[in-house]
């Protein structure tokens, strides 16, 4: 079930506090139109009523999509309540077959959503994210560049195409510009295979962030 508020919010630019839903939780079999707002990001933007300054919400929800079987906690700050994470975790694998992540903004949340509305895996992604960035730097990153770029994250943006054909896109922020980089479905089956290589790589059980620290903690 959706579970929706409203909180008192202030404006960044006039500072003025208005009235602002809040979903503490989101279940798409009951709202399926919220998977397009959440996946572009409009869900958690609001107006100012006085200034029009288009403001970011940040709250703590958890994202629930009962078709797709992924449940992605969003926790901007603040303490995790572990008792209440486990007794999630306990429901939805007696249900069988679910992914639990954990996200602390608004962009990791959108690319959970986007990577399971493709039918892929995000630890194959961050796996391609690695092996995508070191052959960057080796090949096309200038040197004034290098330390920049180990810094920037890489973020899912789109599938394209179907088969051995398909392409798969990364977005990433550099020198001030949005930039984009293109991976062939072989990245992506060869990343697979390298996981399925290395069962150490493997997710913890219940709600784990997935991510390039997370993906470098394993490997180390």
């Amino acid at each position: 079930m959706s579970i929706v508020n409203e909180a008192l919010a202030p404006c960044t630019k006039c500072g003025q506090q208005h009235k602002v839903t809040v979903y503490r939780s989101i279940n798409i079999s009951e709202n399926p139109e919220l998977k397009a707002k959440v996946a572009d990001g409009s869900l958690f933007l609001w107006e100012c009523p006085h200034c029009g300054q288009v403001n970011l919400a940040r709250y703590e929800t958890l994202y629930h999509d009962p078709a797709g079987k992924l449940m992605v906690w969003l926790i901007p700050e603040g303490e995790i309540s572990e008792t209440q994470m486990h007794a999630i975790t306990m429901h939805t694998k007696a249900m069988g077959g679910y992914t639990l992540r954990r996200v602390n903004d608004m962009g990791s949340l959108m690319e959970k959503v986007l990577i399971n509305e493709a039918g892929l895996n995000d630890v194959v992604l961050e796996m391609c994210k690695y092996v995508t960035k070191l052959e960057m730097l080796q090949k096309t990153v200038g040197a004034d560049q290098k330390e920049e770029f180990l810094a920037t994250q890489f973020h899912f943006y789109r599938s394209e195409g179907e088969g051995e054909e398909r392409i798969l896109t990364f977005m990433y922020a550099l020198s001030g510009q949005m930039l984009g980089v293109n991976i062939g479905w072989n990245v992506y089956q060869d990343c697979a295979g390298i996981l399925e290589r290395n069962p150490q790589i493997r997710p913890e059980d219940g709600f784990v962030k997935i991510d390039a620290a997370w993906l470098s903690s394993k490997m180390a």
